[in-house]
Formats: C-alpha cells, sequence, structure tokens
C-alpha cells in the first residue's frame, strides 16, 4: 500500500470505511449490525477507528516482513 493519507469515513447508510484521502475508492468496510451499535451505545465509530488502526499497523508489518504468514487456515475468534 503506498504512503498516502488514509482517512476513515461513516457514510450516510451507517457503513464505515477505509480508503485513501485522495482516491474514492473503498480499502475496507466495517458494517455494524443495529445489535452491535445497540451494544455499543453509540460508540461504533470509536471501535471502527481502533479496529481499523491495528489492521492497518499489522499490514505494515506483513509488507516489510516483520511477521509471518501461516500457509495454514486459522480459526478467528
Amino acid at each position: 500500500m503506498s504512503t498516502s493519507f488514509l482517512e476513515i469515513v461513516e457514510l450516510p447508510d451507517g457503513r464505515i470505511i477505509l480508503r485513501r484521502a485522495e482516491d474514492e475508492e473503498v480499502l475496507v468496510t466495517l458494517d455494524f449490525s443495529a445489535d452491535a451499535k445497540a451494544f455499543l451505545q453509540g460508540h461504533h465509530v470509536e471501535v471502527a477507528k481502533a479496529m481499523l488502526n491495528v489492521g492497518v499497523q499489522m499490514a505494515g508489518r506483513l509488507a516489510e516482513g516483520e511477521m509471518e504468514q501461516d500457509e495454514q487456515p486459522r480459526v478467528l475468534h
């Protein structure tokens, strides 16, 4: 991924996207269910920011070869 600035945008339909600041192409989409939004009591945007921040950091580590990629399927919890 290029070193351009990334922005997090909440769309009118409630989805939260990550995109390059100079581009309209969506890189990642987060869509919280109504139940999840209710559970988070309106803080879903803050949770989305944290999720995307960690994801971008991890992608950077992978790109720099700091983390090994598993060939085996993984169970995600």
